[in-house]
């Protein structure tokens, strides 16, 4: 909300209460559609945000899967085979559990990023206008 000068015009005086109530409850409609439709915008990035996180999660845990596999083929091939088998297999299961390990953090940064899902900037905004509502209700 602009700050608004101390003294009033002598034409704003003399307005009738009415124009007055219905001045307030326009600008507070105003107010209040717009303070939703930013914590609607807030909530959709958030809501993305998360959406890919969790994919990222997801990524991880299937990535790891095959890493798991890899380990099971690799000890397989380590018994039944010679030493270079298994250990193209164990290198193989390395890398994999490495972009299986990024891809969680990267996955664990993005949720954290949209956690709490609350829309904190139309919150602040919200109670930075009720705040100054009180301070103008305060010197009237």
């Amino acid at each position: 909300m602009g700050k608004t000068p101390c003294m009033a015009s002598p034409a704003q005086d003399e307005r009738p209460v009415a124009q007055l109530v219905q001045d307030l409850s326009q600008q507070t409609a105003t107010l209040v559609r717009q303070e939703l439709r930013l914590a609607q915008l807030e909530m959709q990035q958030k809501g993305k945000k998360a959406g890919i996180g969790l994919g990222l999660f997801g990524g991880a845990g299937v990535i790891a899967f095959y890493g798991v596999g890899a380990v099971i083929a690799a000890a397989i091939l380590a018994l039944a085979t010679a030493v270079d088998g298994w250990l193209a297999a164990l290198i193989v299961a390395v890398v994999l559990f490495a972009l299986a390990g990024i891809a969680a953090l990267v996955g664990k940064k993005e949720v954290a990023d949209a956690v709490p899902p609350m829309p904190q900037g139309a919150i602040d905004s919200t109670q930075k206008d009720v705040q100054e509502i009180k301070d103008r209700s305060g010197r009237a």
